[in-house]
């Protein structure tokens, strides 16, 4: 409920403004979203959609970060002749339990540059991934698990 309450309020602010522009829309994305959070504390809600919408902000700028990054080493990579390349199939364990949560971690790791996930165990407890560069694999696995994992899974929880 809140969140389509959050998009008609985005928009009719947007509009209101002065057109569907990307200022415009931020600027209403923004006071709609305070808007029906002061809304809500006056009526004395707890709702998750304030608790999973910066969260979520929170996963695309770190992704977005990650992103840039990996983008940034296979670069670097093309254009430099010294080849700094590790590249393995590593076992990761993970706590991701549903098909939603593997699929979307799965997804994530394959869409980084430099990573793909391959395979997860049997007893779906283990998640195979190759990567270009593992010079630590078990620091890859804590990076991994600490950062991405734990993002997704606070996410969809």
């Amino acid at each position: 409920m809140f969140f389509i309450a959050h998009l008609v309020l985005t928009l009719l602010l947007a509009v209101w403004l002065g057109g569907l522009t990307p200022r415009n829309l931020a600027v209403g994305l923004v006071a709609g979203y305070l808007l029906l959070w002061l809304v809500a504390r006056f009526q004395g809600k707890q709702a998750k959609y304030f608790i999973k919408t910066p969260l979520f902000f929170s996963f695309l700028a770190y992704y977005a970060w990650e992103l840039l990054k990996s983008n940034a080493v296979i670069l670097y990579e093309i254009l430099t002749p010294g080849l700094d390349m590790r590249p393995g199939v590593v076992g990761i364990p993970i706590r991701a339990r549903t098909d939603l949560e593997i699929t979307i971690l799965a997804n994530l790791i394959t869409m980084t540059p430099g990573t793909l996930s391959l395979d997860i165990s049997p007893d779906r407890r283990t998640l195979y991934i190759h990567a270009m560069y593992i010079h630590d694999p078990e620091a890859l696995r804590k990076d991994i698990q600490d950062n991405l994992e734990r993002r997704v899974l606070e996410l969809l929880a």
